[in-house]
């Protein structure tokens, strides 16, 4: 069990969280139940996610929650994708929206290897 706060990735996935909540302020209320809450729970089930599984025991359920939170990540960045080319997100809010969750993306990504790779050698001894 290992506080989540102490880890990059989950300051990072907490920071696209907020930044997707304003930018999703100003989307047209019609999308209040429809994208902006997608957008919204997308987000903050990866910072959820990695948390949930820090409060968990073990390398292999930790694993498991950052790969639940790494699907997350992919459905934000579909979101994003799709909020810009409905018109909701100018071409430079999406790049740096995208830009920021492909980072948390590689940053899961590089933790889950290394976890799991840990664990398998320390099961091969």
């Amino acid at each position: 069990m290992q506080n989540f706060r102490n880890l990059d990735v989950w300051t990072y996935a907490h920071g696209l969280t907020l930044h997707s909540y304003r930018a999703t302020a100003g989307f047209p209320k019609a999308e209040l139940f429809g994208l902006v809450s997608q957008i919204r729970r997308a987000a903050a089930s990866i910072g959820a996610n990695i948390a949930e599984g820090c409060g968990r025991y073990g390398n292999p359920e930790l694993v498991r929650f950052l790969q639940i939170a790494m699907g997350s990540a992919s459905e934000l960045e579909y979101h994003f994708l799709l909020a810009k080319d409905l018109g909701m997100l100018t071409e430079a809010e999406y790049r740096r929206l995208n830009a920021e969750t492909i980072r948390v993306k590689k940053m899961l990504s590089g933790l889950i290897n290394g976890l799991d790779t840990r664990g398998k050698s320390s099961t091969s001894n």
